[in-house]
């Protein structure tokens, strides 16, 4: 990662994660299954995360919304995508209030933590284009 990346995340309170990101922790992971069983298995885990409130969930579009409470307030999207049968993406775009410039590494932490529940919670496949690691 380059110090202009790392300067970047260091003065940013969104952090969100994609295909082809440069911090291979927050490139898109995939798993094995469908979008319904992916999208219940994240409401579970963030119920199940204490200071994390599931506000919406739209089935048809693949997205959740989810307030942050505690240890900081945040706001959290998380975009769930069908690519083939039974292999699913899930992204997140987190976002931190806060009245600095920066949160600190707080959106890239909260991001990684959920990653890390639901790699142990589905069968994953992968990250990047379309789990090619």
């Amino acid at each position: 990662m380059s110090l202009g990346n790392t300067l970047k995340d260091f003065f940013s309170t969104t952090q969100e994660t994609r295909e082809k990101h440069y911090n291979d922790k927050l490139r898109s992971h995939y798993y094995k299954t469908n979008q319904k069983n992916a999208l219940q298995s994240v409401k579970e885990m963030i119920d199940q995360t204490q200071g994390m409130t599931v506000t919406s969930v739209s089935e048809e579009r693949g997205e959740m919304s989810v307030n942050i409470d505690r240890p900081r307030k945040g706001f959290l999207i998380v975009t769930i995508i069908s690519v083939r049968p039974f292999e699913t993406a899930v992204d997140f775009t987190a976002t931190t209030n806060t009245f600095l410039p920066t949160d600190f590494g707080y959106s890239r932490k909260v991001i990684i933590d959920l990653y890390k529940k639901l790699d142990q919670k589905l069968p994953f496949v992968g990250t990047g284009k379309n789990g090619g690691n």
